[in-house]
C-alpha cells in the first residue's frame, strides 16, 4: 500500500539508498579504554550484512556506534567516521535524534510501548514529527504492519494493547514502529533471541524482503542464521590484553565465501567452532 502522506517530512515511497554505510577507523570506547581496535567497513546498501563472533568481541557497540547510541553509555565515545549515503552521521553539527530517525533498531527483547495499543506503538513517532490527519495516520498505521507482516494478524484488534501480542508478533511491531518513520537502515542486535523459530523463521523471511529497500545490518551469535539470510558477513573476535578484551574484526566478505573458504585460520576456527 502506498499511502499519500502530507507532511514532507514523512515521505511516502521508500527512500533512495545510495552509498549505504561506510565506517572509517571506528573505534568505540569506554573511558580511556579502547573497546574495539579501529574498524573499516562498507555495507552495500539493499542487502543484509551479519556480524557474527564471540561474547564480548564488541559487536552490539559497534552496531550501537552506527546509530549513535552508544554515546548514550555513561563515558562512552567514539573515535573515527561513519557516513551513511555518504553523508557523516558524528559531524558536531549532526543531530543524533535525526540520526536515529534515519537509522532505525531493534534489540534483543521486544519493547513495544506497553501502555499503548498496538496502533499508537505504530503512530507515535509519526505524531512526535508533527503528523495530525488521522487519515494520514491511518495509512502509515497500515503500511507499516503490512510492511512487518503484521496486518492481518492485528487489522481488526488494533486498538488492543501490544501487550497482548505474542513475543514474535511484538518485535514485528516494533519493527513496524521503526519503519513508520521511513529509516534508510535498520540495524538488529540478536532480534531473534527471544522468540521462538516458527517465529524467527517469519522475522527471517520478512529481512529478505524488506533489503530491496533498506540496508540491513544484523548482530547474531546464530551463525546459520547469518548463513541463511546475510549477503555479507563481518566476524568480529577478541584478543586479552593487558589493558583487559579488545575486539577486532577479522574477516569481511561475501557470506558463502565466509562460511566456505575463509581467508583468514582465526576465522575458520571461529567458524568451525575450535574457538570463541
Amino acid at each position: 500500500m502506498n499511502a499519500k502522506i502530507v507532511n514532507a517530512t514523512l515521505p511516502t515511497n521508500p527512500p533512495e539508498l545510495g552509498k549505504g554505510v561506510e565506517l572509517r577507523q571506528v573505534s568505540p570506547y569506554y573511558g580511556s579504554k579502547m573497546a574495539v581496535r579501529p574498524v573499516d567497513l562498507t555495507i552495500e546498501p539493499r542487502t543484509i550484512t551479519a556480524i557474527i563472533g564471540p561474547s564480548g568481541c564488541g559487536k552490539s557497540t559497534v552496531l550501537r556506534c552506527i546509530n549513535r547510541m552508544h554515546e548514550n553509555v555513561l563515558n562512552a565515545s567514539m573515535k573515527g567516521d561513519i557516513l551513511v549515503d555518504g553523508q557523516s552521521i558524528v559531524a558536531p553539527s549532526v543531530d543524533p535524534t535525526m540520526v536515529r530517525r534515519r537509522i532505525g533498531m531493534l534489540f534483543q527483547q521486544p519493547n513495544p510501548l506497553w501502555t499503548r495499543s498496538i496502533y499508537d506503538n505504530v503512530a507515535m513517532g509519526p505524531r512526535l514529527l508533527g503528523l495530525r490527519s488521522k487519515h494520514d495516520l491511518d495509512a502509515i498505521v497500515e503500511r507499516c504492519l503490512r510492511q512487518a507482516s503484521l496486518w492481518d494478524e492485528v487489522k481488526d484488534m488494533l486498538q488492543r494493547a501490544a501487550t497482548d501480542l505474542s513475543g514474535g508478533q511484538q518485535q514485528r511491531l516494533c519493527l513496524a514502529r521503526a519503519l513508520a518513520l521511513h529509516p534508510t537502515v535498520l540495524l538488529l542486535d540478536e532480534p531473534a533471541s527471544a522468540i521462538d523459530p516458527i517465529s524467527t523463521k517469519k522475522l527471517e523471511d520478512l529481512l529478505v524482503e524488506l533489503k530491496e529497500d533498506f540496508t540491513i545490518i544484523i548482530v547474531t551469535h546464530n551463525m546459520q542464521q547469518a548463513a541463511r539470510i546475510s549477503d555479507h558477513t563481518a566476524v568480529f573476535l577478541a584478543d586479552a590484553t593487558s589493558n583487559g578484551v579488545v575486539g577486532y574484526l577479522n574477516e569481511y566478505g561475501e557470506t558463502r565465501q565466509i562460511f566456505t573458504e575463509p581467508t583468514n585460520a582465526r576465522t575458520q576456527e571461529y567458524i568451525s567452532g575450535r574457538v570463541g
